[in-house]
């Protein structure tokens, strides 16, 4: 495990490293990337951007999908992987958000998890990135590999073990920006098969790097 001085020196130097870190799902309306975040399951978000276009004008509205025919929806999304029961997710989702919310997200971890489709790491995503609630923590594979790696957590493989942990590490106000630094970095520098350490800012604090 990092000291907390190290934990800092972390979170600082990515977020100096990537000021404008963010989702790189597009999405306008609330519901939108929730929706997007359900499509994005193993499927890549570049995809899903590709897609999104056509399906949210095809349905503009959260009615349109409550109202929509799953195999419509399925026609949409077809090439974003287990498009049957994202489609399906989708449109039930849309119809619990209308009747139990009146359309719109809930605000807290247990609501949004009792969606159809919704887990813990989008319900993070959305309470970091629509509310902007401290703590927010998305744990995500670059999540997992990183924090492995730099040595945040001790070898855990589990989502939501690595979320626990980080909640007692990150800044409150930070979790939520730190964690899409972590999919930047990634994808950048810290690949999953050749980690490229001599570009890595934070090299010097990594327990990989280190040995």
């Amino acid at each position: 495990m990092r000291t907390p001085e190290q934990v800092r020196e972390i979170v600082r130097l990515l977020l100096a490293e990537y000021p404008e870190a963010a989702c790189s799902l597009d999405w306008r309306k609330d519901y939108e990337l929730l929706f997007s975040v359900r499509l994005a399951a193993q499927c890549t978000d570049e995809r899903v951007n590709q897609i999104t276009p056509a399906l949210f004008a095809r349905f503009p509205t959260l009615e349109a999908f409550a109202g929509a025919d799953v195999t419509e929806v399925e026609q949409y999304i077809h090439s974003c992987g287990f498009f049957r029961a994202k489609a399906r997710d989708i449109v039930a989702c849309a119809q619990v958000l209308l009747e139990k919310y009146d359309g719109e997200l809930p605000r807290t971890m247990e609501e949004l998890t009792a969606l159809p489709g919704v887990g813990r790491k989008t319900a993070n995503l959305i309470l970091g990135d629509v509310f902007k609630i401290p703590g927010s923590t998305v744990v995500d594979t670059h999540c997992i590999r990183l924090s492995n790696r730099m040595g945040l957590v001790d070898d855990l493989k589990d989502p939501v073990k690595i979320e626990m942990a980080l909640r007692k590490l990150l800044p409150p106000e930070s979790s939520s920006d730190f964690c899409h630094c972590l999919v930047l970095h990634g994808r950048a520098v810290c690949d999953a098969r050749k980690p490229n350490c001599e570009a890595c800012c934070v090299r010097h604090l990594c327990r990989h790097f280190s040995g």
